[in-house]
């Protein structure tokens, strides 16, 4: 499916360069002079390049639809993942790198979406949230009551993310793991 350069949103799936490549961040710029145009940020899901391409809106990109298959994480094995499909039990691996910077959010049995190009996975989508512990969380400096302060928090994982003041070590928080920001407490 053709779409505009301004329609495309992070996430997305393209076919571009004879390659198929993940949208990781948009900037939609509109300079003094001259259109407006999208700053994409790619990265190739078969060799993991990255790279930065402008598209105007009179562009246009092949937008790629991924067939998407439910898959349960078991276990790491060396730098291998181990997921099982839920509807048939077979296992695969795949390789570690395929997750990226949200590989730490991973934890045993937990439920993810493999995305299959020609029956051929090229990527993992996690939950979109995850609880996590704080486990080491800077003191808050007298003074700083303003909602809008943060500080910084290490998770279980060892992840850091920005948290609130009155969160502490010992405290289960809700996590975006695509942003790797704090949401709320968990319940």
């Amino acid at each position: 499916m053709k779409i505009s350069g301004v329609d495309i949103r992070p996430g997305n799936i393209l076919e571009y360069d004879k390659g198929l490549w993940k949208v990781a961040k948009i900037q939609h710029t509109q300079p003094g002079k001259g259109g407006a145009y999208m700053q994409v940020e790619m990265k190739n899901l078969i060799d993991a390049r990255k790279t930065n391409i402008r598209f105007r809106s009179a562009d246009t990109v092949e937008k790629v639809r991924l067939d998407t298959k439910e898959f349960q994480y078991l276990y790491a094995d060396g730098g291998q993942l181990v997921f099982m499909d839920k509807d048939t039990f077979e296992q695969i691996n795949l390789d570690a790198d395929m997750l990226g910077d949200e590989a730490p959010f991973l934890t045993d049995g937990m439920d993810v979406t493999l995305e299959l190009y020609e029956e051929r996975p090229i990527s993992v989508q996690l939950p979109d949230t995850v609880e996590a512990e704080i486990v080491e969380a800077d003191a808050v400096v007298k003074g700083q009551t303003a909602s809008s302060s943060y500080k910084p928090a290490m998770l279980d994982n060892g992840v850091r993310v920005m948290v609130p003041p009155h969160i502490a070590a010992g405290t289960r928080i809700i996590v975006d793991v695509y942003a790797k920001e704090y949401i709320k407490k968990a319940e």
